[in-house]
């Protein structure tokens, strides 16, 4: 399932949000078969023996929980052997206004207002099957970056053979590769501040088969232009803005294939 799906289903579970299947909901938004989450609610699936909690092993842990207890009680449960021993990956609570959750793997943390949750769906994205890639790169930022572009630069003429019909196409191709350069080498040299963040985030927004890699691609450097980001999902909110004028003028990113895709990541 594409990140782009899960963040359609995510808003629309919030803005038809029902107290009672939110849970059900959100993991159904994730891609967990129906049947399953029916079986679930049925009680077949859920693990834990105390009233108001969801217990799904290797999936999550849920309960409403009151205000004042959020922060404290993420915290308490997951120290709890009970729950810690059925590998829930995440522990969410809420109040139905807020939403705390935390990533048991990564020991990353979720503060926000359920209605931001749309914003935030890359949290849960390993419910989807999507994990956190970590590239175990260590060789020479320019190096690097250098042999990555002279073998994309092959697989992306493949995939556009009209890219050198007109003197504009070859233009856009050229800054497209400089700014793809530019993130490449912001990754290796920590320009960009989190770790293999450019890399990580197109695994998870992209699909394996490159057919979107483009539109994230788009998405991705009118963000790095864009000093205001309000308005973005917090996946693109995680980049800085970079001035100096590489990412101003309007492009269309190149088609990706399977190839071409696993090339960049």
């Amino acid at each position: 399932m594409k990140s782009t799906e899960i963040k359609h289903n995510v808003q629309n579970l919030i803005d038809n949000f029902s107290k009672d299947e939110f849970v059900f909901d959100l993991l159904i938004a994730y891609g967990i078969s129906k049947t399953s989450v029916t079986r679930l609610k049925k009680g077949d699936y859920n693990l834990s023996k105390v009233d108001g909690e969801i217990l799904y092993k290797k999936k999550i842990f849920f309960k409403v929980e009151a205000t004042d207890k959020l922060l404290s009680s993420i915290e308490s449960i997951t120290k709890e052997e009970r729950i810690l021993k059925q590998q829930p990956r995440f522990a969410i609570l809420t109040d139905n206004k807020q939403i705390v959750a935390k990533d048991l793997k990564l020991g990353k943390n979720l503060d926000i207002k359920l209605k931001e949750l749309p914003n935030y769906h890359d949290f849960f994205l390993p419910l989807a099957g999507s994990e956190v890639y970590n590239s175990g790169n260590n060789n020479e930022a320019d190096r690097n970056a250098s042999y990555k572009m002279a073998s994309l630069y092959d697989l992306l003429i493949d995939e556009n053979p009209t890219i050198y019909n007109s003197k504009e196409s070859i233009h856009s191709l050229n800054i497209f590769l400089s700014r793809l350069l530019f993130c490449f080498f912001a990754e290796d040299t920590e320009i960009f501040k989190d770790e293999s963040i450019f890399t990580n985030t197109l695994v998870q927004h992209t699909t394996q088969d490159g057919l979107d890699t483009n539109l994230f691609l788009d998405d991705l450097f009118d963000r790095l232009n864009t000093e205001n980001v309000e308005h973005l999902p917090e996946y693109l909110r995680k980049f800085e803005y970079v001035n100096g004028g590489l990412f101003g003028q309007k492009i269309n990113a190149p088609l990706f294939n399977f190839k071409a895709e696993k090339d960049i990541n």
